[in-house]
Parts: structure tokens; sequence; C-alpha cells
């Protein structure tokens, strides 16, 4: 059964045999864009100002997988009476209906159609009772009234801020401290991935958003051209952790930021078409030009069991909604997810797309900073996840009802830090996407040992503000020659104390290519030699060392002979 509202777990992959001609939804997969009208060197066509400034901002080139899927192979597929729901252009291929599946069998002899992948089976969603299509887990919603007698005493914290009973959410971050700096997220554009934004558009929790136009505008990605602000309740509840400015009641981590409303998420569905709706829905932030997405779901496992992930495939990069929020990464967002609400379950493990290298996947504790039972486990060796934690244990947020509430999950300590990153950020505008990330783990209270629990711990973001690791104005004390290389390089730069480090070397789609692990460092000058990489292809890489009080990252390029 499906568990939303705090977490959704969903996924899977089968890709389609002839045989198989069972009515649904059908993510079709091309093999190239040859013959596009666009062109790499005209970005303008495509992308919005705001999305090609933050590339050229962080020296991120506009490179295939940003063009648009070729039209003239919809059309084809149109001639297939088949509906086109949602187009990826990372994933290259569209996501059809088709009313006479029989048809899918001359759709996969197309000579542009490199695989035809199931994602859902037909279902008659009138005939689900409404406790068959999601459950609630943890804890019941709980009603509550912020006392009046609390909210003068220690909730305003020489802010100007009331809190009110979000005081300690915000607080344990330090996100207050941001805030009393005049850091809310002003300028910056968070996209929100949910399952809908029930009454958004009405509640009062929400009206600084509606009267300063901070809400940049929705789209469906389930049902397109859809109401979001009639669908469910949960991206509701999330933005709420974030967006609202009720002062003595919530009081968000980025009350100033502005957001794009985005439904990807089906709560009738428990098939993969919710991937694919995800990652359509990423490039749409991206195209769009936000700098930040939250996504409070995650996807691990089908009614169909052929179709379900395993843990071991929660390993960095290969579920579809994990691909696409890596190359998200690529194109300097932050992605940030919620670990997921697992660890007391079977699954135990965090889900897609948390698992994503370049992902900012995020647990939950109590209001004493205690890790909370469900939040999912990740690993602690060659990369750590979860990465980072906040309060995901009776969490203020906001009520269909138009009240504030408890809730539990990892839904809501995902957004708590998304906007604390829309703050860091507006603070730090000339740092690149990776920067943030990493000064945020830097700063919190595990740094110096890491678990598979809680990642590096609770940020503080007054001490990632003030982190002197990370190099300002998208600079580091890290020189690579030669650069461009052919077949290898050295990198040579310094370090103020003794350490091990790694080395991870990433292509322009956020996909490690080459790594070596538990470098030792020695005080001052260090040379690390790496060797012969001949058989990558030509083209941009990112290389990060890491260590435990060490970040750099330097952008190369390898040119063959």
């Amino acid at each position: 059964m499906k568990k939303l509202a705090i977490y959704i777990i969903l996924a899977g992959v089968s890709i389609l045999s002839r045989a198989q001609v069972a009515p649904q939804k059908y993510f079709v997969e091309f093999m190239d864009k040859n013959n596009s009208p666009y062109s790499i060197n005209s970005p303008a066509q495509f992308l919005s100002y705001r999305a090609i400034e933050r590339r050229q901002k962080q020296g991120i080139p506009v490179v295939e997988n940003d063009i648009p899927v070729n039209q003239s192979y919809v059309n084809r597929l149109r001639e297939y009476s088949v509906n086109i729901l949602t187009r990826s252009k990372w994933l290259n291929g569209v996501t059809v209906y088709c009313l006479n599946p029989s048809v899918i069998d001359s759709i996969l002899q197309l000579p542009f159609v490199k695989r035809v992948i199931k994602n859902s089976l037909f279902k008659n969603v009138n005939a689900l009772k409404p406790n068959d299509k999601y459950k609630l887990e943890e804890v019941s919603l709980n009603v509550i009234d912020p006392p009046a007698s609390l909210n003068d005493a220690g909730y305003k914290m020489n802010t100007g801020m009331n809190y009110g009973p979000s005081f300690n959410q915000v607080h344990m971050l330090n996100g207050d401290s941001l805030h009393k700096l005049g850091y809310k997220g002003e300028g910056m554009v968070i996209a929100v991935l949910d399952a809908g934004f029930s009454d958004v558009d009405i509640l009062p929790a929400f009206d600084s958003l509606r009267l300063n136009n901070q809400i940049l505008g929705t789209r469906d990605f389930v049902s397109p051209g859809n109401n979001v602000y009639r669908e469910y309740e949960h991206g509701m509840e999330v933005l709420s952790c974030m967006g609202s400015n009720l002062p003595g009641q919530l009081i968000g981590t980025a009350p100033k930021a502005s957001y794009w409303l985005l439904r990807s998420e089906d709560v009738n569905s428990e098939y993969l078409i919710e991937e694919y709706n995800w990652v359509s829905a990423a490039e749409f932030a991206d195209s769009a030009g936000a700098d930040i997405i939250n996504s409070s779901l995650g996807y691990t496992v089908f009614n169909e069991i052929s179709q379900s992930h395993t843990c071991s495939d929660m390993n960095g990069n290969t579920t579809p909604v994990t691909r696409g929020a890596n190359i998200a990464s690529s194109k300097g967002m932050i992605v940030v997810n919620s670990a997921g609400n697992s660890g007391a379950s079977s699954w135990k493990c965090v889900g897609a797309p948390a698992d994503g290298y370049n992902v900012l996947a995020i647990a939950a504790v109590d209001s004493n900073g205690i890790r909370a039972g469900f939040s999912s486990v990740g690993e602690a060796t060659l990369r750590i996840k979860p990465n980072v934690a906040a309060m995901g244990s009776r969490t203020v947020v906001f009520s269909k009802n138009g009240s504030i509430m408890y809730n539990n999950g990892t839904s809501f300590s995902s957004p708590l830090i998304a906007g604390m990153v829309a703050c860091l950020w507006q603070a730090l505008p000339s740092w690149n996407n990776q920067s943030i990330t990493r000064a945020i783990e830097l700063s919190g209270n595990q740094v110096s040992d890491p678990d598979s629990l809680l990642g590096y711990g609770i940020p503080d973001f007054i001490k990632a503000l003030k982190h002197v690791n990370v190099a300002d104005k998208g600079t580091t004390p890290v020189h690579i020659f030669p650069n461009p290389f052919s077949k290898g390089f050295v990198v040579s730069f310094t370090a103020t104390q003794k350490q091990i480090l790694d080395l991870h070397l990433y292509n322009n789609m956020g996909v490690l290519v080459f790594s070596m692990q538990q470098q030792e460092v020695r005080v001052g000058c260090n040379e690390l030699n790496v060797p012969y990489l001949t058989s990558i292809p030509d083209g941009m890489y990112f290389l990060q060392l890491t260590g435990k009080n060490l970040f750099m990252t330097s952008k190369l390029f390898r040119i063959s002979n």
C-alpha cells in the first residue's frame, strides 16, 4: 500500500518485451536528437535567462541533453494514436498512453526508437476506496494551537520574527540567526516537486507568498493542464515548512524565496510513471531557472514485484529518477530530497532519488536532535547517505483545515533544509552548488564521524556561512596539470593539516567515472598522480577532493590526441 503524507514509496523498472500488450502507459526512448532545429549555441531558444545565467555563473556548458526531444519523432508516434503525456530531454523520450497497446510492436520497429519501457498499468481510479490510495504513517495528524504564553517567550529571539511553535525546527539549524542577518531566501527560486498543493491559493499560511507574487507558477505533470491547488495536500504541508509566514504560528525556513509548484506524483498510482513525471518536472524547473529542487518523494517498490527496485539499486545512478536528479545537479541546481521513512521496516535503505551521488538526502531527528526511528538508513563507506538531518519528528506544518499541526516524516525535514539552502545561497551568491552543499555537510554536528543514520548530522547554517575551507567566488586552491589532459594528470594543492581524503571525478552529467580512496595528505603542498584515463570520452569533468576538514573542487577537460 502506498505511504504518502510523510514519504512516498514507489518504483521499479521493466523493459517491455514484444509480447506484452496490457493497456498501460509507456516511456518511449529515442535513439538520438538528430536534425533538431535547436542548437547548443543558441540556448535562449529552449532555456530561460535564469537557466542560462545559472550555467554561466558556475561554468557549466550547454550540452546535447539540454536540447528538447526531436519533434519529428513525436509527430511520428502520434500516427499510432498514442497520447503524449510528458517529454524528457534528459532521458531523451516521451511518456505515452496507449488505448490500443498492440501498436507498441509497430512503435518498437521505428528506426529512431531505442526501447519502450512499461511504466503504468491501466487502473480504474474511481474504484479505489480513499483508504486504499495511501495511508498515514508514524503519527496521527494532531492539530495544535500555539499557547499564547509562549508566543513571546523565546520565539522572537531578537530576529523580529515570531516563529511560534515552529521556532525549534528553525533554531535547530541556526536558521533564525541567518534570518536575523537578513537572509530569508529573497531572490532564490525553489521548485517543489510533490503530489498536489491543496488550497495553497486560499489558505492564510500562504498569504505572504501570494501578495508578494512569490508563487511563480504551477504545472501538473500527472494530468497536464490540471489545477494543482485542487489536488492532494502533501505538497501544501511541505511548502509550509519553507514558505509560510504566519507570525506566532509558523514561519518557514525561506519565507522570502519564490516557488514553482510542480505536481509529479499521482497518489492513485504505484507505477514507474511517477519517476518519469519527476524527471520531466525537474527539467521544467531547470528550464524555468530554479536554483533548488525540494522533493519529498521517494521510490523503492511497485505493486508489481517484477518492476520493483532493490536496495542494491540505490547505488547513486541506476533508477530513472536518480539519473534525472544527478543531471539536475549537473545543471547547477541543488536537489534536496527526503531520505525516506523506511528505517524501521524491512526495506530500511534510502530510496531514489535520495541515493543520488549529487543529491542532498535528508534524515529526520526529533526536537532533541535524536534520530527518528523511521528515518531511512544509508551508508557511510564510499559515500555518505543520508547527507544531513533536520527535524522530521513532530514537525510543525500547516494543515488543510487552516490550522497548524504536528507531522512526522523526512518529507518535512527535507523542506526545512531546502529553505535554509536558499538562505545560505542568497548570502553566498558567487558559490557554486557543490560548494554550497559541501559547506552544509561540513557544518554538521557529526562531521568528524559521519554515519549511515544521520550522515554529517544536523547542519549549522551560520557555521556553513563562515566555513573557511570552501573557496569563495568559485575558486579553489587546486591546480591541475596538464589541463586539458589526454592520458593522466597531476593534482597539486595545499593542506593545513594531515588527513585522509578521497578523489572523485564526475562527468558533466554528474556520473562518477573515477575515484581514488583513502589518500594520505600531509601538511603543506601535496600532489596526487591520477593514472591514465584513456577509457573516458573527451569532454568536461569535475574533480572533487573530500576530507575530514577539506573540500576542494575544480573543472578540467579531456581532449584525446
